[in-house]
């Protein structure tokens, strides 16, 4: 039994010192792997060729295109469409739309353009009428008038002096015959006296020489009448006739006047209301005529939806009995063999960009084929669709107008544009994850001989995500520290974010309570436990699979940019107050 209990305690010893003997191997092992991952740290700064360059990826589109749109008013039925990929000539049908509607109301329409031309020729005749109807007025008028004047004149002139000559000749004749009565009266009372004439023939002289004296009165009372009242009265009369036939006349010019204006405008109306009418007509017509989209010149039929294809819009493909809208655009139609590539740049690489920079592009379908072009377009506002998809996420549509042979491109291919920035064939560089900034400052973190790494500012100039180009503070073969400290680079960020501000005293300011119905201590207490999740806790919107799907594929996509922006965001986010333009896909995070 003892020899068996020595054999155990030689065998644990034995095992002992294996195991410390491995140990020690084991630490040597680490030790040299961390001298090594020291060594790792540091970085040569490196001088050669540097090309600064930017990625981006785009979709390649024709350069001159003609849009179809439709341009039948509300919205129509496609009765036939010529199929997709179809290599037209100028003048051959592409879309035929319904145009029974507007085939009714042409028929109709006409109708009503017949009423309208028979009311304006109704309207024509009635102003010659009308014109003629006044000149006859008007012309009888001035011969009343004419008339009166003249009936004046003739009355002053003729009439009145006649008439008085007359009444002087009947006084004078009068005045004769009784001086010849008196003297035959003188003559008979004589012969009376001396018995010649019986009494009889003396009163018969008597009765003579009365009868001139009541003639010559009677003249001379006709005179009398004519000059004191007859003629007064006359001349008022006539001259009234003449007042009144001036009146007449301005009123009969007046009224005719306003007739023919009245005809006149009602012809006016008449003609305008034929003129819209026709116009009507004619756009009726020309509906008809716009029913059948020919194509104005030579090219490949795209449908715009395929074109325009967006999960969002969710619209159907362009097919034979779809509705369309009025300048609904239905087919693009490229005129030309060359293309331009529409770029998604991103906001962070705005100022390195700018017109015309070379561009080397590359084609997912065309591998191996390397395109070139220039920038010549860079949108001044960022896409909507992107702000749509994430509002944080801002690109800007940029035109890149190809060069050179483009043989084998196709609308609607994808792309990876290069955008040539900078290009030095001898440049000094280090990595960007190796420069911090302290204060704007660029700062490297330095080898030095006498142990840590020393801080040194440096003139940096562009960089393309992976290496920045250094214009001074660094001599080739020194080593920087691929990354520096994360204690040094915290402390720098949080000097950097230090501002001075004045912070105002609190005020408290008493506000009346809400009127609350009895369970809304209950409901809010349930909505805070159900909806917050606890205090500082940001709540998060529901998703449908489709959407968290949609979310994590677009997550796996993002760039390394994309990335750290958004942790940018997050970090300066607080933390339970979700922003205003908050949605479902850009809040929960990747794999829920």
């Amino acid at each position: 039994m003892a020899k068996k209990s020595r054999k155990w305690l030689w065998i644990l010893w034995l095992l002992l010192l294996a195991g410390l003997v491995l140990a020690w191997l084991a630490l040597e092992r680490s030790q040299k792997q961390n001298a090594s991952s020291a060594e790792e740290l540091y970085i040569e700064v490196q001088e050669g060729p540097l090309v600064i360059n930017l990625l981006e990826s785009g979709t390649i589109k024709p350069r001159e295109q003609l849009i179809i749109k439709s341009e039948v008013e509300g919205r129509s039925t496609i009765l036939s469409l010529i199929p997709e990929g179809t290599r037209v000539s100028k003048g051959d049908l592409l879309v035929e739309l319904d145009a029974s509607s507007a085939q009714d109301n042409k028929v109709n329409q006409e109708i009503t353009v017949q009423n309208a031309n028979a009311s304006f020729v109704e309207s024509s005749e009635n102003l010659e009428v009308v014109k003629n109807q006044a000149k006859a007025d008007t012309d009888l008028a001035e011969l009343n008038l004419k008339f009166a004047i003249e009936d004046l004149r003739k009355y002053k002139e003729g009439e009145y002096p006649k008439t008085v000559k007359e009444y002087q000749g009947k006084i004078f004749l009068a005045e004769e015959e009784l001086q010849q009565a008196q003297d035959e009266l003188k003559w008979s009372e004589t012969l009376y006296q001396e018995k010649y004439l019986s009494e009889t023939e003396l009163r018969s002289d008597q009765l003579a020489c009365q009868r001139c004296e009541l003639a010559l009165q009677t003249a001379k009372a006709n005179l009398e009448l004519l000059e004191n009242y007859t003629y007064k009265r006359q001349i008022d009369e006539l001259e009234s006739d003449v007042s009144q036939s001036q009146m007449a006349l301005e009123r009969i010019r007046r009224s005719t006047r306003a007739k023919v204006v009245q005809a006149e405008a009602q012809l006016l109306a008449r003609e305008l209301e034929l003129n819209r009418q026709k116009q009507r007509l004619e756009k009726f017509i020309r509906q008809i005529q716009l029913s059948k989209i020919f194509a104005p010149a030579d090219g490949l039929v795209i449908y715009a939806t395929s074109a325009r294809s967006d999960w969002r819009r969710n619209t159907a493909p362009l097919a034979e009995g779809q509705e369309v809208h009025e300048r609904q655009e239905l087919i693009y139609l490229p005129t030309a063999n060359t293309f331009v590539a529409e770029v998604k740049l991103h906001e962070t690489n705005l100022k390195k960009t700018y017109l015309n920079l070379p561009v080397r592009l590359r084609v997912d379908a065309l591998p191996g084929q390397i395109f070139t072009g220039k920038i010549s377009r860079i949108a001044p506002l960022p896409d909507p669709h992107s702000i749509f998809m994430n509002p944080d996420l801002k690109v800007y549509n940029t035109l890149v107008t190809l060069e050179g042979d483009t043989t084998g491109l196709k609308s609607g291919m994808n792309c990876e544009a290069e955008i040539i920035v900078e290009q030095h064939d001898k440049a000094m560089y280090i990595p960007v994850q190796s420069v911090l900034r302290a204060s704007g400052t660029p700062i490297v973190f330095v080898q030095s001989a006498q142990g840590p790494a020393v801080k040194r500012e440096v003139q940096i100039g562009q960089d393309n995500n992976r290496m920045v180009h250094i214009l001074g503070g660094l001599k080739t073969g020194e080593k920087v520290l691929l990354a520096p400290p994360l204690q040094e680079a915290v402390s720098m960020r949080s000097q950097d974010e230090v501002l001075e501000v004045s912070i105002p005293a609190r005020q408290e300011v008493a506000e009346p309570a809400p009127d609350k119905p009895a369970n809304s201590e209950d409901n809010s207490s349930e909505n805070s436990g159900e909806n917050s999740g606890g205090r500082g806790r940001r709540q998060r919107p529901n998703l449908t699979p489709e959407q968290r799907q949609q979310l994590q594929e677009r997550m796996a996509n993002m760039s390394e940019e994309e990335r750290a922006a958004m942790r940018q965001r997050r970090q300066r986010r607080p933390e339970g107050v979700p922003t205003a333009s908050q949605t479902p896909a850009q809040e929960p995070a990747p794999g829920k």
